[in-house]
């Protein structure tokens, strides 16, 4: 229930007196607070969370999606006093990366032109900043947190000192973020105990229905607010001390089994509540009003229990009396148990009764727990190393990466075919004659896939070396390589006069051999310029992107590289489509520096071929670039390796 801000009408105020003064904000346990007001709490645990450093993150349990957005909004709001619109906000997710999270880059103009630069992401980009609010971390449920996000909290939450070391960056600050996820209770004990301990204030708000983030800024005190737009440019925690009788009473309320970070979170919201007061020392009422405002238990205080000491003795409770079966006279003989197994067959063990829901809850929904400690009473078995990525195995191809070419029956729910499941059921809907769009199993229908390639052929035709001679068949093994496997191809043409940019090279794939452009590729007309450095960053790009698509399902692939080594295109002619001036050697040099991409790549499952075109002067060029690509080299008025890649006579 939300709090409605002060107004100035004439009903009754609920203190008795019934004017129409508007009521006077109360302390974080004054007389005035309703122990049932959950937004309320909230509100007082987001401010505690603003005021005090060491109390950056909150989580929820049990809180309605519905309400996430007004939760943030209200965390944001408090960061940033009166700023508008308040802090910024990052979310958190299952995808959420490294990359995503530590660095950001960014375009600057610099003098010889335009260049990228890596700064801070956004967990730590606020870390520096001064005057700034900090941002406010959004993650609507801790329990799908990717790997990556479940690192990231535990690297910052309640640290002194961060530090991030990145490709190109290297970061050391005191993180200034705030936290705030959401989680349900009965999926608390799947969470890793390090990071849920990380997490220094827990609120339980299974009953919160409304929040209402303009009443509750209004029905907080203004100094409270003061305070928490104040801790925007401070980094210390309050200058307030703790009582020795408030540690003690911490290390009751929680038991003696609690870890350290429980206590320290305990009194730490204890003494952010005195901070607020405008206290110098927490005192156990501070430490009661934090456990209240956590949902914690609290018991009487020692001095209470020891001005009732000489009073009577607390009676024990009623034993709970629990309801006998239907039928039950309590007596329990053999002769009722041999009564009972003779049930007539078709008869009914039980009355009938209305149906209801699984759970204790109305609507089958289980009964949300009430400690913000949850998972010390749930059995759930915790994933082993949780905060390690997990390995990634496949057993040959997936189904479900290849292009769709058509639908079938369904076998299963795996890979729907949503279309044609929505167009075979809606041609039954007036047979059936249902109230409602009705989907039967007999309607559904799943993708028919094709299958994505165990093996890949590139070739890489330089058009200038062929002269007199057909490389047809020094290529002709490849090819049959090729069919033979059923391997998907992809061809790079450099050097051709029907090229649409004579600077750049051009590349197409195909399904297979049989594709007739293949064939038209191997006898295009002679051109004049040779982009040697383009077609091998065009041929590095289809590899890199083959084993990335297809993952450990492509089982090998072979790179023929036809040339004789003579690239006359530099690769900043081939991006820019200018070319000015005398090149001399730099197109060799980029094809070679070209070549070294695709040398790193994984040499168990690539194969690299340099065919030499035997062409004089520079006939060492050839052997350069296969030395560069870590391949062989084979003569063009021979042949290249059989199907299986045993080798082959014009080896050189």
């Amino acid at each position: 229930m939300a709090t409605e801000p002060p107004s100035g009408d004439t009903s009754d105020t609920g203190d008795g007196t019934g004017s129409g003064a508007a009521p006077e904000p109360r302390g974080p346990h004054g007389p005035g607070e309703q122990p049932d007001d959950l937004a309320l709490r909230l509100c007082r645990a987001l401010v505690c969370a603003a005021v005090d450093p060491a109390l950056s993150s909150v989580l929820l349990f049990d809180l309605e999606p519905q309400l996430l957005d007004g939760a943030a909004r209200l965390f944001s709001r408090l960061l940033g006093g009166a700023r508008q619109p308040g802090a910024p906000l990052v979310v958190l997710g299952a995808t959420s990366r490294d990359e995503d999270l530590w660095t950001r880059p960014v375009l600057r103009q610099e003098a010889d032109g335009i260049a990228f630069h890596l700064e801070p992401g956004p967990l730590i980009q606020a870390d520096d900043s001064t005057g700034a609010p900090p941002p406010v971390v959004l993650v609507p449920d801790l329990c799908r947190l990717s790997v990556a996000g479940m690192r990231g909290a535990v690297q910052l939450l309640g640290a002194d000192v961060a530090v991030v070391e990145q490709a190109g960056l290297r970061h050391e600050a005191r993180p200034r973020a705030r936290w705030l996820a959401a989680c349900s209770s009965a999926d608390a004990g799947r969470i890793s105990n390090h990071l849920l301990d990380r997490f220094a204030i827990r609120l339980p708000v299974a009953d919160l229905r409304a929040l209402d983030v303009e009443s509750l800024l209004g029905s907080l005190p203004p100094a409270w607010l003061a305070a928490s737009a104040r801790a925007v440019d401070e980094t210390g925690a309050p200058a307030v001390t703790v009582a020795d009788e408030t540690i003690v009473r911490v290390g009751r309320l929680l038991g003696p089994d609690t870890g350290v970070r429980r206590q320290l979170a305990l009194a730490r919201l204890a003494r952010a509540l005195a901070a607020l007061e405008g206290e110098e020392t927490a005192l156990v009422e501070h430490c009661d009003a934090a456990a209240r405002l956590m949902g914690l238990a609290v018991a009487d205080t020692p001095r209470t229990l020891e001005s009732a000491a000489g009073g009577a003795a607390a009676v024990p409770p009623a034993p709970r009396l629990v309801p006998r079966p239907r039928g039950d006279t309590g007596k329990h003989g053999q002769g009722e148990q041999t009564e009972r197994r003779r049930t007539e067959a078709g008869q009914a063990l039980l009355e009938t009764e209305p149906a209801e829901g699984i759970g204790s809850a109305p609507g089958g929904t289980p009964a949300a727990l009430t400690s913000p400690y949850p998972e010390d009473s749930t059995g759930v078995l915790r994933d082993f190393a949780p905060l390690r990525s997990p390995w990634q195995r496949t057993a040959g191809t997936d189904t479900r990466r290849g292009v769709v070419i058509g639908s079938r029956r369904a076998r299963d729910l795996n890979d729907l075919a949503y279309v044609r499941t929505v167009r075979e059921a809606a041609l039954h809907q007036r047979v059936r004659r249902a109230e409602h769009f009705t989907v039967s199993a007999a309607d559904l229908h799943s993708n028919v896939r094709a299958g994505a390639p165990e093996r890949m052929l590139v070739l890489v035709l330089d058009h200038t070396c062929r002269g007199d001679w057909d490389w047809q068949d020094v290529l002709a093994p490849y090819l049959q390589w090729a069919y033979t496997v059923r391997a998907a191809v992809h061809v790079v043409e450099i050097g051709g006069a029907e090229a649409a940019d004579e600077l750049r090279a051009e590349s197409f794939a195909l399904r297979s051999v049989r594709d007739p452009r293949l064939l038209a590729a191997l006898y295009r007309p002679l051109g004049r310029a040779s982009p040697l450095a383009h077609g091998i960053e065009q041929a590095a790009r289809a590899l890199r992107r083959a084993f990335r698509q297809h993952g450990s399902g492509l089982a090998e692939a072979w790179l023929v590289v036809v040339t004789d080594g003579r690239g006359n295109i530099p690769l900043r002619a081939s991006h820019t489509g200018r070319l000015g001036g005398p090149v001399g050697a730099e197109g060799v040099e980029d094809a070679l520096r070209a070549a070294a991409d695709i040398r790193a790549m994984d040499r168990t499952r690539l194969r690299v071929v340099v065919v030499d075109a035997g062409r004089e002067p520079y006939g060492s060029l050839p052997f350069t670039l296969a030395d560069t690509l870590g391949g062989i080299v084979i003569d063009g008025q021979g042949r290249g390796p059989d199907a299986g890649g045993r080798g082959n006579a014009g080896e050189r």
